[in-house]
């Protein structure tokens, strides 16, 4: 009877967590594909609003944004979880980013409290992106980095920045139902 319990609850555990991974929906950047290939699409995105820290682990920077969406800004105001969470490296810097809702444009968005955090508006452009399951760990992303550059550089499509990890679900999603993406801004004709 005990052994009947147990599956029935580690049964009902199970189907919770799918459920939550498919039934959460987040807002996210609104784009055009403009290109698909069979190991990559080429979207179109418009202008949007980010909050970004630089130079911090990902576990403090991850932080520091959520306590800016959860009311640590001037107004005290909570702002929606949208996805993805993006994370890339340039020469100077390790920068993580939250979009911000659509709602919000430079004139109505909170100022963060913490002066780590900061507002950016990312300019309208185009992008080459690949898709993956999985954990978003360093290893699994640089694969997948690596495959999208080799298809960009052998269709000759010039690579404008650094890649960008972009992940979808939280810890909690298993592995195989997760969304991440491998992303670098290009030239598009």
């Amino acid at each position: 009877m005990k052994l009947f319990i147990y599956l029935n609850k580690s049964f009902l555990l199970i189907g919770v967590i799918l459920l939550s991974s498919f039934v959460m929906s987040y807002e996210e950047p609104k784009y055009k594909v403009i290109n698909q290939s069979e190991n990559y699409e080429i979207r179109f995105y418009d202008e949007r609003l980010v909050a970004q820290t630089l130079n911090g682990s990902s576990n403090n920077s991850f932080r520091k944004l959520f306590k800016f969406i959860s009311g640590s800004n001037k107004n005290s105001q909570k702002i929606s979880m949208t996805v993805p969470v993006t994370q890339f490296k340039s020469e100077e810097n390790n920068t993580m980013q939250f979009y911000l809702p659509s709602t919000f444009n430079m004139t109505n968005i909170p100022i963060p409290d913490d002066s780590d955090v900061e507002i950016a508006r990312i300019s309208p452009g185009y992008f080459a992106v690949i898709k993956f399951s999985g954990r978003a760990s360093d290893k699994n992303f640089r694969k997948h980095s690596n495959q999208l550059r080799k298809n960009l550089e052998k269709n000759e499509i010039s690579i404008l920045g650094p890649a960008i990890k972009a992940t979808y679900n939280g810890p909690i999603t298993l592995p195989m139902f997760r969304r991440n993406e491998s992303m670098f801004q290009v030239s598009w004709k």
